[in-house]
């Protein structure tokens, strides 16, 4: 988003105290899709947990690896619809705000901030790329992950924001935001964690799956393919995943273009990096418009007019199952991995694709960035992966898996 579930019970108890860092054992979060259906391919994921003591309360915040800041909606002035009560600070035992001489306050990332008049707490404004906003004051409480009955995880004296004044592209059930980015406010920076990782559930799936604080029980649980891995690009101050991406490949096409056009450029432009928080993988215009030509070039079936303002295919009456349509596969070509996104990662089957009740088509979900000139791979391409970040070893881990089933 910046740039914009039944877990599996961790066996362990934690004390109050334990950081996840300090143990073997990772502490799981329960992740569900916002909204689910077809048409909703443009959700995110949220974690669900409570804040605060001694009765927590529940908040659903956007896993967001593109951002750092965590935060949610409390003591509203003006803040966007949630489906349940937002954050009462007042009801925690265990809340106080953080001094704005603390370090963070001013070096913790946070593009502005601040000493409130008032009470001498830190406030903050928190922008993202597209022009969502919160500001509020940075806070300090209980953290409570309960996976299931058999353990309880409650983590103290982490940081968030309470946000205050919030609006913008808030439309996926979330009240607020998890910044998992490499800056020090983000949750896994705080956790002191060197592994996280997620697995995403289909946009048609209401099931939830885990995100792991830690490392996994095992990388091959729910596997249904290779374990493959890739490093991380250097990448300037800030909180992006950047990877290094060798080319792209469709069908029996390589499109026209080297890695030069994905990387990170000396002024801070272009680069590719991975993002949970943005829906929809999105590449600069010229690679875009060379990726649906390739498409159209291989596809078996004529481009349909659509009013989605995507590229898609009409399918035949006489076509009994959609899913049998042969479709170029789309594979990216990373630093030493093949990433073989899976059909339904970026072909979706859309009913009256031109809206008079003339067929259904086959649409590719694939953004063009514009002059932006940088290329995101969104949560849509990642459906049904088990993406881990290592952060030690400064790498991504990933493999197809059977999230609702981890």
């Amino acid at each position: 988003m910046a740039a914009r579930s039944t877990a599996r019970a961790a066996s362990l108890r934690y004390s109050s105290s334990a950081r996840p860092g300090a143990s073997s054992e990772a502490v799981t979060v329960p992740m569900a899709r916002g909204s689910t259906g077809r048409e909703d391919y443009g959700s995110e994921y949220l974690i669900h947990f409570g804040i605060g003591t001694p009765r927590p309360q529940p908040v659903a915040l956007e896993l967001d690896t593109g951002s750092d800041l965590i935060w949610m909606q409390c003591a509203c002035i003006v803040c966007f619809d949630q489906s349940f009560p937002v954050v009462d600070t007042s009801a925690s035992a265990t809340v106080r705000g953080l001094s704005c001489t603390d370090p963070l306050c001013g070096s913790g990332g946070l593009p502005l901030s601040g000493c409130a008049a008032d009470d001498n707490v830190c406030f903050y404004v928190y922008a993202y790329a597209d022009q969502s906003i919160t500001i509020g004051k940075i806070m300090e409480d209980t953290f409570t992950f309960a996976p299931n009955s058999t353990g309880v995880t409650a983590l103290p004296s982490l940081r968030f924001g309470c946000g205050a004044y919030n609006t913008g592209d808030f439309i996926s059930n979330e009240s607020g935001v998890a910044g998992f980015g490499r800056g020090p406010l983000s949750l896994p920076s705080q956790l002191q964690i060197t592994r996280f990782s997620y697995c995403f559930t289909t946009i048609v799936d209401g099931r939830t799956s885990p995100v792991f604080l830690g490392t996994p029980d095992s990388l091959e649980a729910q596997a249904t393919g290779p374990i493959q891995s890739t490093p991380f690009a250097p990448s300037p101050a800030g909180s992006s995943y950047y990877l290094s991406l060798k080319g792209i490949t469709v069908g029996k096409t390589r499109l026209p273009f080297n890695a030069s056009v994905f990387a990170l450029k000396d002024d801070g432009s272009g680069g590719t990096f991975i993002d949970s928080g943005t829906a929809i993988t999105n590449f600069p215009q010229a690679v875009f418009q060379s990726l649906q030509e390739a498409f159209v070039s291989q596809m078996p079936l004529p481009v349909a007019n659509n009013s989605y303002g995507r590229l898609c295919f009409a399918i035949s009456s006489s076509t009994a199952d959609p899913r049998k349509v042969p479709v170029p596969k789309l594979i990216l070509h990373l630093d030493g991995a093949d990433w073989d996104i899976p059909r339904e990662n970026y072909m979706l089957h859309v009913q009256d694709v031109d809206g008079t009740g003339a067929g259904d088509g086959l649409c590719v979900v694939i953004d063009s960035s514009g002059d932006d000139d940088f290329t995101i791979i969104g949560n849509f391409q990642q459906q049904n992966t088990h993406i881990v970040y290592d952060l030690n070893a400064n790498k991504m881990i990933f493999l197809p898996a059977r999230c609702n089933k981890l």
